[in-house]
């Protein structure tokens, strides 16, 4: 006869959980900030800087022999990548952040709609106007997107336009 498994513990956070879920306003509120301090600590992991796209890129003009600077605070927008003896600047967007159109990232969360659909139009907003100035500057600009750097066929097609886009004058 095989022994009995002892009886499984329930963690903590779950009982908490429970309890909350079944209760008064005030409980309610507790969840809510529960609520706030998850999203708040998942929203402080998204980086600005050094993101997977942007290293595939970096790694792909290294490959190519190309130098460059990385987020040019001089220059507006702050570009990912500058090619300074060239005025090029190469922008690495997030579909989700950027809103890639016909891109399945760049869905729109269904709670706060209202609030989502104001920030990803400030952000193409900005995107707009950084492109704008860059190129008042003669600098000229390049946006590749998150979801084209994850895929072997769209990142051979990344690599042929950053060939292009380097030794055009």
């Amino acid at each position: 006869m095989k022994p009995s498994k002892p009886a499984r513990r329930v963690p903590r956070s779950r009982v908490v959980t429970d309890e909350l879920s079944q209760g008064t306003d005030r409980e309610t509120g507790d969840q809510e900030r529960a609520a706030r301090a998850r999203r708040s600590r998942l929203m402080s992991r998204v980086r600005q800087r050094g993101t997977t796209p942007e290293i595939v890129v970096r790694r792909m003009l290294r490959e190519l022999g190309i130098s460059y600077r990385l987020n040019v605070r001089t220059l507006p927008g702050t570009p990912d990548i500058v090619l300074t003896g060239q005025k090029k600047a190469i922008i690495v967007h997030g579909c989700f952040w950027h809103r890639h159109a016909r891109c399945k990232a760049a869905s729109t969360p269904k709670t706060r709609v209202e609030f989502w659909t104001e920030k990803f139009a400030r952000n193409i907003a900005r995107d707009r106007k950084a492109r704008r100035e860059l190129n008042a500057l003669r600098y000229s600009v390049m946006v590749i997107w998150e979801c084209n750097t994850k895929r072997s066929p769209e990142r051979d097609k990344v690599l042929e336009r950053l060939v292009r886009f380097t030794k055009n004058n």
